[in-house]
């Protein structure tokens, strides 16, 4: 149990590198969440300093997501754990989830940084695609075409989030794919969508006042 905590940590820590505000320092010499609309996250780095920087700080944190959540846990486990496995996944997805959901909360609440950091959407991408490539890439391609019809990157993160466990649901009961542990996974899709919602809550609100900013 012990290894379970240090893996979490790690990959809160993970989660938890200011990579918006790291590049703003880099590249403008000051901390994103004092220009733009304050949102340590790489919408806003795209916004103020342009597309390249910002497309690259999502990336980082896609690749965030993504080491933490497949890499972290095999630092102490391959296929068991040191507790009973109580639900229809492997031991190794479990921990998975575990590290994947604490770098999402490293990079919301990063350690570095006053615990004010960005919403979570391209670690909780990472994540996401170790988890269930298939799903992700739906979610990937719901977000490009949103993104490219309404110009609302916001409006995009939210579809995808919808699309992900939308797609899951669909596969396994209506298309009648067998997703290893579905009965699971499909808890874990809702809930990290329900999380990402709420973080962008106040994208919401300004997308229904008519105020979100477009790219």
């Amino acid at each position: 149990m012990y290894n379970l905590i240090i893996v979490a940590l790690l990959s809160y820590l993970v989660g938890s590198i200011p990579t918006s505000i790291i590049a703003s320092k880099l590249k403008g010499g000051f901390d994103i969440r004092s220009h733009g609309s304050g949102n340590a996250g790489g919408t806003n780095v795209w916004r103020v300093l342009g597309w390249k920087v910002g497309l690259s700080v999502m990336l980082v944190d896609m690749i965030k997501g993504a080491l933490a959540t497949y890499y972290v846990p095999q630092l102490f486990w391959s296929n068991s754990l040191p507790f009973n496995n109580l639900t229809p996944l492997q031991d190794v997805t479990i921990v998975r989830i575990i590290c994947g959901v604490a770098a999402i909360l490293g990079h919301v609440w990063t350690l570095f940084a006053g615990f004010k950091g960005g919403k979570g959407v391209a670690t909780g991408a990472g994540m996401l695609l170790g988890l269930a490539p298939v799903e992700f890439v739906v979610a990937m391609a719901v977000f490009g075409a949103v993104l490219g019809t309404s110009r609302y990157v916001s409006l995009g993160s939210i579809s995808a989030a919808l699309a992900f466990p939308l797609t899951m649901f669909f596969r396994e009961n209506i298309f009648n794919v067998d997703i290893q542990g579905y009965h699971t996974l499909i808890f874990f899709a809702v809930g990290t969508s329900v999380l990402l919602l709420y973080t962008h809550r106040e994208n919401i609100k300004r997308l229904i006042a008519g105020t979100e900013r477009k790219i």
